[in-house]
């Protein structure tokens, strides 16, 4: 289990590439669609890893619940979760199971296959991982992106039952036993900012 990236909610794009922008003083980069769940995003690389702003795309109807919660999300945008890759989906999913179903999914040259529960609703409200996993020979979006002088500094995940939470071996990421919540902190060329 990998740390891959970690999204962004809005109810409007725009108005979450402003927030983060704001917040961490660099451009965001080109994203795309994601049709099945009628969503849209913007990147941001962090080296190893990246960051997606992601709303719902209007003038869309999936179908099926949007993921990450958004037909259900209110107010400002904000950090919201963080995905874990692994090399085996399934496995990942029989072992911390949260309801998800393993869906393939593709756009363009990436493939992927993404853990996500039928009603849309993140595990533990976004504090669990989610799960994906890349295609073999699918180039990560962190390698595509241009580099912005911006590195994950420290990711804390807060939650009463911690301990059940799923942790990769980073020494980034912390979990901690108490209140919920999620914030990241965000090494730019302007100094250590936070994720709104």
């Amino acid at each position: 289990m990998r740390l891959d990236h970690l999204a962004v909610a809005a109810s409007d794009l725009s108005e979450g590439v402003a927030v983060v922008e704001e917040a961490l003083g660099v451009t965001l980069d080109a994203g795309g669609q994601h049709v099945r769940f009628g969503t849209h995003n913007r990147l941001l690389g962090l080296g190893d890893i990246y960051l997606e702003v992601i709303a719902p795309e209007p003038g869309t109807d999936p179908g099926r619940p949007r993921w990450f919660g958004l037909d259900a999300f209110e107010g400002p945008p904000r950090l919201l979760t963080w995905l874990c890759a692994v090399d085996d989906l399934d496995t990942a999913l029989d072992v911390h199971p949260t309801g998800a179903e393993a869906l393939a999914l593709s756009r363009g040259d990436l493939s992927w296959r993404f853990g996500a529960r039928p009603d849309g609703a993140l595990p533990m409200e976004g504090l669990h991982p989610t799960f994906l996993e890349w295609a073999p020979g699918t180039r990560h979006p962190a390698e595509r992106l241009p580099d912005r002088g911006c590195r994950l500094a420290r990711l804390v995940v807060r939650h009463p039952q911690a301990a059940t939470i799923p942790r990769p071996d980073d020494p980034r990421v912390a979990l901690e036993a108490c209140a919920t919540g999620i914030e990241a902190w965000i090494e730019t060329p302007h100094g250590v900012r936070r994720l709104p």
